[in-house]
């Protein structure tokens, strides 16, 4: 029996708390996991914090922390998930609407998706079975597809399907417990995409489960107040500071130098009327001798090669493993000579470069 703790923060929520907590802790009763409900007011005039504070009587499993002022979403959750994870030992956290846009009968929807072994499991609204509110207008739905979309390209995620679902369940430990929650880029509505940035590249047990995310029929949205350059802020500072990216970009820049090398001496090769299958395959392997040798001591410094008789072992491997690349170049620019010409060399060898070339490269 897992202790899952649902974090809820509230801003001016009044009507909408005392409904929830009843509702709640009707769904709670069917789930077989121990359930415990923390709200995380932002000093609410309208007195949200005081109806938790009567409900706290009945409901033992209630929780309540009110914030000296109003920091934001991202906060506001930070908070949530840290009192969860010390004060009320979690082994699970889930984040939930407090506005009834998250339907709490789909609770256990997710919680179900523990005894599977998932370790992060996503309301998504964007796989089958899943759904956005009819009453959105086309303008609403569109923004949010493409909010979405752009998300799951920037962040290069392309099997999840919602990124930007604020409905998700995170086991604690080796999970939540591993996520710098201090340093969150975004205080508003994109700070889950930092979060689950850094969950799914740590590896953990990923499921998305469809929900259907109800239109708010009172109050006023936090969807609406997102803009998508908070969103894009987070998934670029996210990615200037991922390792995998780094290391991507910079076998790229030396893809380039190679291609410099390899087009340069290709002109030259041309000029000297060498036949085309040896200035095809000796301004190929020039360019070759280029990517490894900046490869070893930039790319992959971390696990550099040294001395003179490993240098040419892994050399000759390296040779190897790009023979394909070699065989690829060589064969397909003899044939743009022979159907186009020598003299459109320069035009053919980016093509077969960035379309044959570099993903064998990027795969081998």
């Amino acid at each position: 029996c897992m202790r899952i703790v649902v974090v809820i923060p509230t801003y001016n929520e009044k009507g909408n708390t005392l409904k929830m907590i009843d509702i709640l802790a009707d769904e709670f009763a069917e789930i077989s996991h121990e359930m415990l409900l923390l709200y995380v007011d932002g000093n609410s005039p309208d007195g949200t914090a005081d109806v938790v504070r009567e409900k706290m009587k009945k409901y033992k499993w209630l929780h309540l922390i009110v914030e000296k002022k109003k920091r934001g979403l991202g906060p506001a959750y930070v908070e949530g998930f840290k009192y969860a994870m010390k004060e009320l030992k979690a082994d699970y956290v889930m984040e939930f609407d407090g506005d009834f846009q998250h339907r709490p009968d789909e609770i256990k929807k997710l919680v179900n998706e523990i005894d599977q072994g998932y370790e992060y499991i996503i309301g998504s609204r964007y796989i089958p079975g899943g759904s956005i509110p009819d009453e959105w207008g086309f303008m609403r739905k569109f923004l949010s597809v493409i909010g979405n979309l752009v998300a799951r390209f920037g962040l290069i995620m392309p099997k999840i399907h919602d990124l930007t679902t604020g409905f998700k369940l995170s086991k604690v430990k080796g999970v939540l417990d591993k996520v710098d929650l201090d340093h969150l880029y975004s205080k508003s509505f994109a700070y889950k995409l930092h979060i689950l940035a850094q969950i799914v590249n740590s590896g953990a047990r990923v499921k998305e489960v469809p929900i259907h995310f109800m239109h708010r029929t009172s109050g006023e949205s936090k969807l609406i107040k997102n803009e998508m350059g908070e969103s894009l802020k987070v998934i670029f500072l996210f990615q200037i500071h991922n390792p995998k990216i780094l290391k991507f970009l910079k076998f790229a820049t030396v893809g380039f130098l190679g291609y410099v090398v390899n087009a340069s001496t290709l002109w030259l090769f041309t000029r000297w009327m060498f036949p085309g299958p040896l200035a095809w395959g000796f301004s190929t392997e020039l360019a070759i001798i280029n990517n490894y040798i900046l490869n070893n001591f930039w790319t992959f410094k971390e696990v550099k090669i040294t001395g003179f008789g490993r240098l040419v072992f892994k050399f000759f491997q390296f040779n190897f493993t790009s023979i394909g690349a070699l065989i690829i170049q060589t064969v397909f620019g003899t044939l743009s000579d022979i159907i186009l010409g020598v003299k459109f060399r320069q035009l053919a060898l980016p093509f077969i470069i960035v379309l044959l070339v570099l993903p064998y490269n990027y795969f081998m």
